[in-house]
C-alpha cells in the first residue's frame, strides 16, 4: 500500500462524523489475486460477512469517493478511512498478482446499506484495555433507517461459509460485516 496523509485521532473522528447525513451509492471492493495467471479473484462473499483483504470504495450520492483501508498509522493495523479513491492506496491495480475490482453495489447484503441517509457513523476504537499502546481503530461502524455494516480491520479464522468464526481484529486484512451475530462474535461493539 502507498503511505496515506496522517490521520489523528480528531482529524479521524471528525473525518467519519462528517458521513453522517450522506448516501453511498455505491461499493467496490479490492480483493487479491491468484490462480495460475495470477488474475482470478480470490472468495471475498462468506455470506454475512465479506473479506475483500485490501480495501473498500464507497461512493457518496455528491460523487465523492472514501476508501477504508488496513493502515498503522496509529501503531498497528487498524482500520483507516481516507477521501480518496482505492488507486491512491494500491499498486498493481488489475494486474497480475496484485488486487481486483470487484463492484459489489448489487449484492444483496448491501442494499440495506446504500440509498437511504447514513444515521449513525462512529470509529470502534480499541484501547490500552485489549493490550493496544495507543487508542487504535478496529472498525467503522455505518447504520442506515434499513442496514448497518461493520468495516474492520481483521479477518475471519477460517473460510468455512456454515462456521463464520473466531475472527481476529487488528490484522493487515479488510473485513465487512452486516449480521449483528457475527459483529457481537468477531468482537465488533453492537
Amino acid at each position: 500500500m502507498s503511505a496515506p496523509p496522517l490521520l489523528t485521532f480528531d482529524s479521524y473522528e471528525r473525518l467519519v462524523a462528517g458521513l453522517r447525513g450522506r448516501t453511498v451509492v455505491a461499493v467496490e471492493y479490492f480483493v487479491l489475486v491468484g490462480g495460475s495467471e495470477g488474475t482470478d479473484p480470490e472468495e471475498w462473499d462468506y455470506g454475512a460477512w465479506h473479506e475483500p483483504m485490501m480495501g473498500v470504495e464507497l461512493t457518496m450520492d455528491n460523487g465523492e469517493t472514501y476508501s477504508a483501508v488496513w493502515g498503522s498509522t496509529f501503531d498497528h493495523y487498524g482500520l483507516e478511512l481516507y477521501p480518496a479513491p482505492m488507486s491512491g492506496f494500491l499498486s498493481r491495480l488489475g494486474e497480475p498478482g496484485g488486487s481486483a475490482r470487484v463492484a459489489v453495489t448489487e449484492h444483496p447484503r448491501w442494499t440495506g446499506v446504500l440509498g437511504g441517509p447514513i444515521e449513525s457513523c462512529r470509529i470502534q476504537w480499541c484501547g490500552e484495555e485489549h493490550g493496544a499502546p495507543t487508542p487504535l481503530p478496529e472498525a467503522v461502524h455505518l447504520r442506515t433507517a434499513t442496514g448497518q455494516v461493520w468495516i474492520a480491520a481483521g479477518r475471519s479464522a477460517t473460510y468455512e461459509p456454515d462456521r463464520p468464526g473466531p475472527f481476529y481484529l487488528g490484522t493487515d486484512d479488510v473485513l465487512v460485516v452486516f449480521d449483528t451475530d457475527i459483529a457481537e462474535r468477531a468482537g465488533l461493539a453492537v
